[in-house]
């Protein structure tokens, strides 16, 4: 329960990220850097930067949005996944080897 909660806020926050990049951007503020989104996305935030990414309608013309993004989320679950089977007490890596 708590990682999901964790999950929630942090993607919660990359979509607050991407909003407050669109904002700057209309303002012509000092903005923050496309390598600095991406790494916010695939650090489980992938979601996140998606949803910011078509609620604000920010950063669709680039490639590297538009399919990194969805990416980004496929990866993401599949991680997840990977992670609740090994981390499962009842599947830890010594008894899945011990079998």
């Amino acid at each position: 329960v708590i990682l999901l909660v964790t999950y929630f806020l942090w993607n919660s926050y990359v979509f607050w990220v991407m909003g407050r990049d669109k904002r700057r951007a209309v303002l012509h503020h000092r903005r923050i850097s496309e390598k600095r989104l991406l790494i916010m996305g695939a650090l489980f935030g992938g979601v996140g930067l998606y949803a910011g990414m078509k609620h604000y309608h920010h950063k669709t013309a680039h490639l590297k949005f538009v399919f990194g993004a969805p990416l980004l989320i496929v990866i993401n679950f599949g991680l997840m996944g990977l992670l609740y089977f090994f981390l499962r007490p009842e599947s830890s890596l010594l008894n899945l080897l011990s079998k």
